[in-house]
């Protein structure tokens, strides 16, 4: 479930903030504070890595520390053997905190999208130049070793990442007074935009003075969030900008372009668990609990082996969903708003519409959801401002025709043009596994309490069984451009 840290940075920055009062060097407490510097600064300075690469035209003496990238030529031996030739050898270094960005270096064929012939690392750096000018660079570190560059790649994200942990965003964001800022940025994936996105609107809740487990009276974000795409997917930011390209989400960031989103609360029968876009369970949950159990193979191997090993053990869910179809209604203001909260809050059998069987996948997504592999989008029908959720369900069928309906996803046919596949426009479902507490007496119930994996925006969750899903229209602000997705549209809503 370890989800490699995104980056963090705020829109506004805060005031100076003075401080007097420091402590006496002759007291205890100032030596050791002192020594508590010196010792984080010589672990800051110590080498994590040491290795060859070619740099320019010369094979080049590499260390890595958490502060610093520095090489220098290697000498070659003069012909007669003992010492080196004279010549100049400098050491050339950049500062790792003006790295903002790495990747793998690959050749690629033409039209070839993934995977490739491994040249080395490349690191893009921002540079001073005169006048106090800032103009971005690449280094290139060549070396055609996969286990040495996969290394050295791996250790690069460790001292980039700004976020220590997962949820350490959510930490921040919720002590954090935002009424000081004009905006949160993060640079990630889908997994950090959506936990960033949770911590603002908890804290907006909790600045509201509203109980933050109540699902239908939630409070506005108070501040937009942009994204810079990092991740592996980048959903998100490629379904706010119609692409996944980070000078387009810099710009959009830059220029305020904003858009209200819709975004989707998941609830246990008791609290709320997280907000979110978009969700899986089933296949689409299992897949990633895989992979993240292979966290140590190279991103793509590792979503393709799952995906593979996934499908080789294909199984369906045992489930009841109950769904609140989308409203129709031409009322709008207070009075559309006040009958939705009345058919929320109601539990009556002819307002909840159900289905129970066994599904492959159910997907719930406010978004459409682009991406190179489903460049319509995998919920194509929905807009990101539209107030409905898209409940996709994939009955049980047999493994060629699931993965006949997984390959119409990259193609321009209908993937939802099969007698298995469901799709509904609500407002709220409820998602009830059958467990093994169903079959059990009452008094072995606790012992028989299971969690199922779900796919939240890639993040992997462990939840019971009964979860309700609820969309709240334009409940945030985010970065981006305006991307008409009507050409996207295929046939939804029914069987």
């Amino acid at each position: 479930m370890a989800r490699p840290a995104g980056r963090l940075a705020w829109a506004e920055r805060r005031g100076s903030e003075g401080g007097s009062g420091a402590s006496s060097p002759s007291s205890a407490a100032g030596v050791a504070q002192r020594g508590d510097k010196l010792e984080v600064a010589a672990s800051a300075s110590a080498p994590l890595l040491r290795g060859i690469f070619r740099i320019g035209p010369q094979s080049c003496d590499v260390v890595l520390s958490a502060e610093r990238l520095s090489w220098s030529p290697i000498q070659p031996e003069s012909p007669a053997g003992g010492s080196s030739i004279d010549m100049q050898c400098k050491e050339e270094h950049v500062e790792m905190k003006d790295v903002f960005s790495v990747k793998l270096k690959r050749r690629r064929l033409a039209g070839q999208q993934k995977g490739g012939f491994l040249l080395g690392i490349t690191l893009f750096v921002c540079l001073k130049k005169e006048q106090n000018k800032l103009k971005d660079s690449i280094l290139n570190l060549s070396n055609l070793s996969e286990d040495h560059c996969y290394l050295w790649f791996k250790r690069f994200k460790e001292i980039l990442n700004v976020t220590e942990y997962e949820g350490h965003a959510l930490a921040v964001l919720k002590e954090c007074d935002l009424k000081s800022f004009n905006g949160v940025v993060c640079v990630g994936g889908d997994g950090t935009a959506s936990e960033v996105a949770h911590g603002i609107l908890l804290r907006a809740q909790i600045d509201a003075g509203r109980d933050s487990d109540d699902i239908l009276d939630r409070a506005k974000a108070q501040i937009p969030l942009g994204i810079i795409p990092a991740g592996c997917t980048n959903l998100l930011a490629h379904t706010l900008n119609g692409v996944q390209h980070i000078t387009t989400a810099a710009l959009n960031i830059i220029l305020g372009h904003l858009q209200s989103v819709d975004i989707c609360s998941f609830s246990s029968p008791t609290k709320l668990l997280r907000f979110g876009f978009s969700a899986m369970f089933g296949f689409g949950s299992r897949t990633l609990a895989f992979a993240e159990k292979h966290r140590w193979m190279p991103s793509d191997q590792r979503k393709n082996f799952a995906v593979f090993k996934t499908l080789a053990s294909l199984k369906p869910e045992d489930c009841e969903l109950s769904f609140l179809s989308l409203m129709h209604s031409e009322q709008t203001g207070p009075e559309k708003n006040r009958k939705k909260q009345e058919r929320l809050k109601s539990d009556r059998q002819d307002q909840w519409d159900r289905i129970r069987g066994h599904f492959l996948n159910v997907s719930i997504m406010a978004i459409p959801c682009l991406c190179s592999m489903a460049p319509r989008g995998l919920a194509p029908n929905t807009r990101l401002n539209d107030g409905r959720i898209a409940l996709i369900v994939v009955r049980n069928t047999s493994r060629p025709q699931f993965i006949k309906h997984l390959k119409r996803y990259a193609g321009i046919k209908n993937q939802f043009s099969f007698p298995f596949v469901e799709t509904y426009a609500v407002e709220a479902v409820r998602v009830q596994l059958r467990t093994k507490k169903d079959c059990v007496s009452e008094e072995n119930v606790e012992s028989a309490e299971e969690t199922y994996p779900w796919n939240v925006d890639g993040d992997l969750m462990e939840w019971t069984s009964e979860i309700l899903v609820r969309v709240h229209p334009a409940l945030i602000c985010l970065y981006g451009g305006n991307v008409d997705t009507e050409d996207n549209a295929v046939g939804f809503g029914g069987k």
